[in-house]
């Protein structure tokens, strides 16, 4: 039985008093059964969250009452996706470290429209994946460039080397990622680096998969949660990804057991059993936590302090 909703959302608009917002979000969701993350910065709001369903109309009735026209992706969970919640004032709303303008963003399409530009890309058309490289391995639209960034903030420098083979006055820019907000800063620096003709899928991939299916999705979808790989619709999603060791197909990621390292790395149940949950040779030795064999293991997160002081009088029980 699923309780539970998963919810993904955003809301571009300058707050004069950040803090108060982070202030006025704490109090609302107090006691209430909700877990997840939401970053507030001057430039707006970034929420992932699970809520019960008991829970979840309020919160989206509050939101829409203090943030005006703004939308969420909404998928129904057995369980809390996140295993505690955070609110807090950010400087950055999403990790770039370039200050943009977001005024001016590309155009925004829906999961409709994008479809049909997809089937009719020609030659001056690039299809950019803005999401980092662990993410589009499992997943991604045929025919897009998969970027080789660890993170949102190397984007800038994969730029420079689209420039050289592309021309920004003439090239049409098609960009997508998981919810939307990564392609609200994306598409305001690629203007400002001079190109024109800017198209972003609205709603992101979560939406696209939610009114269009799979048709033109390769594989499944990341996630900044505790499911981590997730189909981007009802349809049985195929796997394109591959065991880091033995090159079998996989879609499992796990956090590797060295507690210094803790890198995702893909791997089939055999070869992440035979490595002890570690990502490679040098791995295995230091600071290892016990191995987790299930066959959809969580993140590793730390334990929120409630849970670590209950663990710890237990044990001393």
């Amino acid at each position: 039985m699923k309780d539970y909703l998963v919810i993904a959302y955003y809301y571009i608009a300058s707050l004069e008093d950040p803090h108060k917002h982070v202030s006025l979000h704490q109090k609302f969701v107090k006691n209430k059964d909700i877990k997840g993350r939401v970053y507030i910065s001057s430039e707006g709001l970034n929420g992932q969250l699970s809520a019960h369903v008991k829970d979840a109309d309020a919160y989206f009735e509050w939101l829409s009452e203090n943030y005006p026209n703004i939308s969420f992706k909404i998928d129904p969970s057995s369980e809390h996706a996140f295993c505690k919640m955070t609110i807090k004032f950010r400087e950055q709303l999403v990790a770039f470290d370039k200050k943009v303008n977001l005024q001016k963003r590309g155009q925004h399409i829906s999961p409709e429209k994008w479809d049909e530009m997809l089937s009719n890309m020609d030659e001056d058309t690039v299809l950019i994946d803005v999401r980092n490289d662990y993410e589009s391995e499992v997943g991604h639209f045929e025919k897009a460039e998969l970027p080789k960034c660890n993170t949102f903030r190397e984007f800038p420098k994969y730029t420079e080397e689209l420039k050289k083979r592309k021309n920004p006055e003439k090239t049409k820019v098609m960009m997508y990622c998981t919810g939307g907000i990564r392609c609200e800063y994306y598409s305001a620096y690629l203007i400002e680096e001079g190109f024109k003709d800017i198209y972003q899928l609205d709603g992101g991939v979560i939406n696209y998969g939610h009114k269009m299916g799979s048709k033109h999705w390769k594989g499944q979808l990341f996630v900044f949660d505790d499911r981590l790989v997730v189909p981007i619709s009802s349809e049985d999603p195929e796997t394109i990804s591959h065991c880091s060791f033995c090159q079998k197909k996989t879609s499992t990621y796990y956090n590797c057991a060295n507690m210094d390292c803790n890198e995702l790395f893909l791997a089939c149940p055999d070869c992440v059993k035979e490595h002890k949950g570690c990502c490679e040779e040098k791995c295995l030795s230091g600071r290892i936590r016990q191995f987790d064999d299930t066959l959809h293991p969580k993140p590793f997160r730390k334990l929120p302090f409630e849970e670590k002081q209950a663990l710890q009088r237990k044990t001393q029980n």
